[in-house]
């Protein structure tokens, strides 16, 4: 999964669930359970995820939702294992970029 969000500082909770295709209480709950997840609030209480914010829930998203993990695996995961982890994520969405570049270029051919 690729997440399409314009560059910026902070992102409200429903363009963060609009862009994972989930509900904004899923966010909320992960919130919850994940200590990674740290957005910032504002004065009214609405959250505000920053970049930083997006990879970690980028990471739980890839070990909950597309590994199968259970909640309880992800947090003992994400403890044990977090940067290498992360190195192997970042390698895998690289190359699915790279993936989904060549099939583009095979289209127009």
């Amino acid at each position: 999964m690729h997440i399409e969000l314009p560059e910026k500082r902070y992102y409200n909770i429903g363009e963060v669930a609009k862009a994972f295709d989930v509900n904004t209480s899923l966010i909320r709950f992960w919130e919850k359970e994940f200590d990674v997840l740290q957005p910032k609030k504002n004065a009214k209480g609405n959250r505000r995820f920053t970049p930083r914010d997006l990879k970690n829930l980028e990471l739980i998203f890839h070990l909950v939702k597309e590994r199968g993990f259970t909640l309880d695996g992800a947090k003992i995961h994400l403890k044990e294992n977090k940067q290498k982890t992360l190195d192997h994520f970042e390698i895998i969405r690289k190359l699915e970029k790279v993936k989904s570049e060549l099939l583009k270029i095979k289209e127009q051919l």
